[in-house]
């Protein structure tokens, strides 16, 4: 059997991958919306294909090291299904959080903004709730399928699903608690309004927690 990765080697690389993760979330953002002239479906576009490209990237890379979570629901998720310790889990989160808000303030100064922002960009209702808990849900099943039946091709179905689900649902799909905070410290194309935070992050907590029992039943050999 292959030796364990140490803890610190996994967190640097979800601190690594956290990073530019968001800081490509955000700079792609700010560059879209600087170059559409004001058409927000261009500006999108732009916006998800550079997410998709890193999110292919980074699982590629990263994968083998931490499992590329950059994300406190994947993390969660996995210390559930007993693939993680709940005490490494929380550190998981913490270095995701931590390091993810380093990358959008990387974006904001690449791009001569104020690195210190709050987002006034109103993201709320019951239409962006629920596209936050069916987006989240979609992004854990894919996880967990993919690993289950297919697991070479992880960095190709998350990117993939992402890519289709910035477009699909409604809140264009964060799916992520970390990144929905440091996404409310730009206010910028990406940005949400610090009030709107507790009810995304509720929501992709709730679709989550959905998709781990449904794949539960639904990969089981049993």
């Amino acid at each position: 059997m292959p030796e364990p990765v140490p803890l610190g080697k996994r967190l640097a690389a979800e601190g690594v991958g956290s990073f530019f993760l968001f800081a490509c979330v955000i700079g792609s953002g700010i560059m879209a919306a600087n170059l559409a002239a004001g058409n927000e479906a261009v500006a999108l576009l732009g916006n998800t294909v550079a997410t998709g490209a890193i999110l292919f990237v980074l699982i590629s890379m990263l994968g083998p090291i931490s499992g590329a979570h950059m994300n406190p629901a994947v993390s969660i998720v996995a210390a559930s299904r007993g693939d993680l310790p709940w005490r490494e889990a929380a550190a998981f989160c913490a270095v995701q959080l931590v390091f993810g808000i380093l990358g959008a303030w990387a974006a904001h100064l690449m791009f001569d903004l104020p690195t210190l922002q709050l987002s006034v960009k109103a993201r709320q209702g019951v239409g962006q709730w629920t596209g936050e808990a069916i987006a989240t849900f979609g992004l854990i099943l894919t996880i967990l399928g993919t690993t289950r039946h297919r697991p070479q091709w992880v960095p190709a179905t998350v990117a993939s699903y992402i890519t289709a689900a910035y477009w699909f649902t409604s809140s264009t799909s964060f799916a992520n608690p970390a990144i929905t905070v440091a996404r409310s410290l730009s206010d910028t194309f990406a940005g949400i309004a610090p009030a709107d935070v507790p009810l995304f992050v509720f929501a992709q907590l709730l679709g989550a927690a959905a998709a781990a029992m449904t794949a539960k039943w639904l990969f089981s050999e049993d």
